[in-house]
């Protein structure tokens, strides 16, 4: 299928196997420490927030893990996802590159995030969870997980970055329409939000902020159970269907990527589409480049500490062996809110102290040029998240360019931006900034960390 527009998958062509990277990683992961003890975590710390089965995903060393057919079933209704070739951007670009992108906008909520809501929710529902917490930064993590609890019967409290709940109020309706109950955080609703609020009423929230509502609303509940969006192991593992889907279509293209890109907020864009790559470089001798992109002004990966930091702003989660700007950060209010957190996975932290991952930062304003160009060409209007990888593939095409050297490049776009035409009219408005992040900033947030440093 040369030159090929669109390369399509069939149902029975769908992955029936998540792919778990921890089973061929040359250096495993730190593991997470109990932030009371200081010890590794067990099931039972992790008990009153996850349904068992989860958690033994979180620490399993399979490299394969089946997907239940009812999961397979739900997925039905948007996967597999098409892989488009974008050739009138190659040739806006006058580039030799070959640039491919996996539509994962197609699903119901927009995003690849229903991969892991659909998994968690029938996960929760098959042990008799009743109800779920959760945090979300732009929307699309809980706008996934309400579509995914209102399939399985289980009500959902999200708790919502106040900055995203002002700029995205569209999102929210989703949430509502899929049932959901939605708060701007931090709130007056729980101990943590209180606290916050008394130092600083103003104060524009951060996911930090929101998972420890989030966490504390579960654990005081006594009925609920918590579930995140990105950075823990299991969710990272359930987005690899994109990646799985990705290896077929590339076969069926008559290609396969020389470089693969996705915006990285917490880790589960990212590791979606590139775990899957980078085991065929640990078993079949590749030597694809695996880029995470991430916003100049939230950049844990590029200028971050790897060290064990909390998930959350008041330490309430293990500690995590990851790159961290500082648990008590708060990103400038860029529109990308799913890429506004302080930390990565501890999976994708292994893998770029490992030199196995690559990471690159990109201001706010060149991401909205590049979505436009991008809106332009291919008629698909990314969300900003998304615009931070096609900015990346951008600049390495004009590098091919530059080079006279023909790669093929293939990127996650991760959600369509219909719910973020605000975003859009600010840019085109010249009411954006490019967000500097300095040194001085990083020294200021980790000075304040009483957490164990990592050898």
């Amino acid at each position: 299928m040369p030159d090929a527009k669109k390369i399509f998958l069939t149902e029975d062509e769908s992955p029936k196997q998540w792919y778990n990277i921890q089973a061929d990683m040359p250096n495993p992961m730190h593991p997470p420490l109990h932030p009371g003890t200081k010890q590794p975590v067990g099931p039972e710390d992790l008990a009153p927030l996850f349904p068992m089965e989860l958690i033994k995903q979180e620490v399993s060393q399979e490299r394969w893990i089946e997907i239940p057919e009812k999961i397979q079933e739900v997925y039905k209704l948007w996967r597999p996802t098409p892989l488009i070739r974008a050739h009138n951007l190659e040739k806006a670009l006058d580039t030799p590159a070959k640039i491919y992108f996996k539509n994962e906008g197609v699903s119901p909520a927009g995003s690849h995030k229903p991969n892991t809501a659909v998994a968690q929710a029938y996960y929760n529902q098959q042990e008799g969870v009743k109800r779920i917490t959760t945090e979300t930064g732009a929307g699309q993590w809980g706008s996934a997980l309400s579509f995914a609890c209102q399939l399985f019967g289980i009500e959902l409290e999200v708790f919502m970055v106040k900055v995203s709940f002002q700029q995205k109020p569209y999102r929210k309706m989703l949430m509502n329409m899929w049932g959901a109950q939605v708060h701007p955080s931090p709130t007056d609703k729980t101990e943590a939000g209180r606290k916050i609020l008394a130092e600083n009423p103003d104060n524009p929230g951060s996911l930090g902020i929101a998972i420890s509502e989030a966490i504390e609303r579960c654990v005081t509940s006594g009925d609920a159970k918590y579930s995140l969006g990105s950075v823990l192991n299991h969710v990272l593992m359930h987005q690899t269907v994109i990646g799985l889907e990705a290896i077929k279509q590339m076969e069926k293209a008559g290609d396969s990527p020389d470089i693969v890109i996705a915006p990285l907020g917490g880790g589960s864009n990212f590791a979606g589409i590139a775990f899957p790559f980078l085991h065929q470089n640990f078993t079949a001798g590749k030597n694809i480049r695996c880029i995470a992109i991430e916003p100049a002004s939230c950049p844990k990966l590029t200028k971050g500490e790897f060290r064990y930091d909390f998930g959350d702003t008041t330490g309430m989660t293990p500690l995590i062996p990851m790159y961290t700007l500082g648990h008590n950060f708060v990103s400038a209010p860029i529109h990308a809110g799913g890429l506004r957190y302080h930390g990565a996975s501890a999976l994708v932290s292994q893998l770029l102290k490992d030199g196995l991952v690559e990471a690159q930062a990109f201001q706010q304003i060149p991401c909205f040029e590049a979505g436009v160009l991008f809106a332009k060409t291919e008629g698909i209007i990314p969300a900003p998240e998304s615009t931070h990888g096609i900015a990346a593939v951008i600049n390495e095409a004009e590098r091919c360019k530059k080079e006279g050297v023909s790669e093929t490049i293939l990127f996650n776009l991760s959600g369509h931006g219909h719910f973020d035409m605000g975003a859009y009219a600010d840019y085109f408005d010249g009411k954006l900034d490019n967000h500097h992040f300095t040194d001085e900033d990083l020294k200021t947030n980790l000075k304040e960390l009483d957490t164990p440093t990592i050898a």
